[in-house]
């Protein structure tokens, strides 16, 4: 404005910060301001709405996209805005229908474009509603997983709806989907947007599914976004992301102590280089990281504030914060009314940060050398570089790793072990537990290696390549209650394996769970499983007493598949004679030319 003080661009920023800042008076004097010139501009209020949503301020962005529209209804950049905010809050009936109004006024108009397909898209997916619940998936996964989502998502409810005293008055929509780019455009308007999990509006989810991204436990990621329901509900979406972001973590390890974001070494090497960002600052450290690791551990020491508010000031303090800022409060206020002061919480949270950093293995040496590429590809070298440092985590790490490269399996377990024994809860890419598994395997110390195996998959809440393993394992010892468990573990990070959902269905069969075995051999059913004859017969047989009628038909699928299934054809046989249907329910003609092709 010391260029150009009637400048309307300019005027309408200063509208947002007014906005930000709940100063109702600075807001209507910045907009009329801004509207001096040209008093029906409407590039005014799409540049005010515009703002607000990247604030995921939807509904105050929506009304002002609205009002842009009275003064021009023309006017694309608000039409097609008001589109992506409706929905957001999940209002999309009318904001497809406007992504569509927008193509067809402008072709040309990428948004519009990319909005319009995905919406086509879109329609292809399954819904699965149930209470307060809209989930859209893609078929097939819906199949596989998505009774599952419904069940994660009302005890999500149940817990942390109760947790923050949240009644929620509008459906939660979540949409998962199996191709990252169409998250991209769902969540952001283009494609891109690598390495987001999720994203939470508020009342609508959008998730990139386990076929889409590098696998992850997608009940974690789920609790994870449900939590942005729960808090951004609480706060009408007035809360900062790092409170936001730091809530969620947090309330992963709650729910399950493997879950969520643990301190690692690189974590304790910020914290104790001085790299936390201040409490008062922190959102800063969400916008531009420098690194992706950088922004892992800004999510990070978000959680540990928010653990370091719970701790110290307890529950009901972390929930008047949120009702503070739901009421329009910022955030220094808010956390000043219900703590301390700020320069006394941001002093003692980092004397409380200091010390989660130095209990990290503390027998641990973390040095490394200066000349690490030419020590680490010298044995020599190596060896004496661990006699000075025989705690060094980086030496005895490269140490088992030479000798299982050399095929020394037996003097590769000293260094692991000794690993394991300083840092017990390390579970990051080349893990001890990861290799000395390796290790047991090639002794064929089968016996070991389950228990390594058992020790990772009861740290980590991705360890695929353990829970495959140990599925391995128990299905050779026929110990079918723990080939249920690590299918579970394993369903939990991809649940689009056929052969997992088999064993799972097999072992509680061998168990007697009939119900849950029938649930996972139907869920095949529709994953293009390589032996559909096989399925059908074994739902024949665990329906035989229960429902008879289904039962037969399962068996005839069967049959018509494989007509030389002479177990199928024994059960058929079986089965008409105890039911003693008429012919016209039973096929008689049918069972005698399947009879006959069984016989050729």
């Amino acid at each position: 404005t010391s260029v150009n003080s009637r400048n309307p661009q300019a005027w309408a920023f200063r509208c947002v910060l007014a906005y930000m800042s709940n100063d109702a008076k600075a807001v209507e004097q910045t907009r009329a301001t801004s509207l001096k010139s040209w008093s029906t501009n409407p590039n005014v209020d799409y540049i005010i709405g515009s703002k607000l949503s990247l604030k995921y301020r939807f509904t105050e962005g929506a009304a002002y996209q609205r009002q842009a529209l009275k003064f021009d209804p023309e006017f694309i950049p608000a039409k097609i805005q008001l589109a992506q905010d409706l929905l957001r809050l999940g209002r999309e009936e009318e904001g497809w229908k406007l992504a569509e109004e927008v193509y067809n006024q402008d072709k040309y108009n990428v948004l519009a474009y990319n909005m319009v397909n995905l919406g086509d898209h879109i329609s292809t997916f399954k819904t699965i509603q149930s209470g307060n619940f809209i989930v859209r998936m893609d078929k097939t996964e819906a199949e596989a997983y998505g009774q599952e989502v419904i069940e994660l998502l009302t005890q999500a409810e149940d817990d942390l709806c109760k947790k923050y005293g949240v009644t929620l008055d509008q459906n939660i929509i979540l949409e998962y989907f199996p191709d990252q780019q169409d998250f991209a455009v769902r969540t952001f308007g283009v494609p891109g947007g690598d390495g987001f999990l999720g994203v939470c509006f508020g009342n609508v989810i959008t998730a990139n599914s386990p076929k889409a991204e590098r696998p992850s436990n997608w009940k974690s990621t789920l609790w994870h976004e449900f939590c942005h329901v729960v808090t951004l509900n609480k706060t009408k979406n007035k809360m900062p992301r790092w409170l936001s972001e730091g809530i969620s973590v947090f309330e992963e390890s709650q729910r399950n102590p493997i879950w969520g974001n643990k301190i690692n070494p690189e974590y304790r090497r910020m914290i104790l280089e001085g790299e936390l960002t201040p409490i008062s600052d922190l959102s800063s450290a969400f916008l531009s990281p420098p690194t992706p690791m950088h922004l892992q551990f800004a999510y990070y020491e978000s959680s540990l504030v928010v653990e370091f508010i719970v701790k110290k000031y307890g529950y009901d303090s972390l929930k008047e914060i949120l009702s503070d800022l739901g009421d329009g409060v910022d955030i220094q206020r808010a956390l000043t009314r219900h703590t301390d002061s700020i320069e006394k919480i941001e002093k003692e949270f980092a004397d409380f940060a200091q010390k989660r950093a130095e209990a990290l293995a503390p027998d641990v040496d973390w040095e490394k050398p200066e000349e690490i590429q030419s020590i680490a590809r010298d044995p020599n070298i190596l060896f004496e570089w661990l006699q000075l440092h025989p705690n060094s985590f980086w030496a005895l790490t490269v140490q088992a790793t030479y000798f299982m490269n050399e095929g020394n399996w037996e003097q590769a377990k000293e260094p692991l072990n000794k690993i394991i024994q300083l840092y017990p809860e390390y579970t990051g890419e080349d893990n001890a537990y990861q290799l000395l598994a390796i290790v047991h395997r090639n002794l064929d110390e089968t016996e070991q290696e389950r228990q390594i195996l058992e020790k990772l998959a009861s740290l980590s809440s991705d360890a695929l390549n353990a829970y495959r393993r140990l599925i391995e394992i128990a299905i050779e010892e026929k110990n079918w209650q723990e080939v249920v468990k690590n299918c579970e573990k394993y369903l939990a990070v991809y649940p689009l394996i056929n052969k997992v959902h088999w064993e799972l269905g097999f072992a509680n069969e061998e168990l007697g769970k009939d119900q849950e075995a029938i649930k996972e051999y139907k869920r095949l059913l529709h994953l293009d499983y390589t032996d559909p004859a096989d399925l059908n017969f074994r739902l024949g047989r665990l329906l035989e007493d229960k429902d008879p009628a289904t039962a037969k038909k399962y068996v005839l699928t069967a049959l018509a598949e494989a007509p030389r299934y002479r177990d199928a054809l024994s059960l058929l046989l079986k089965l008409v004679e105890e039911t003693q249907q008429e012919p016209a329910q039973t096929n008689q003609n049918e069972i005698q030319n399947i009879q006959e092709k069984s016989r050729r």
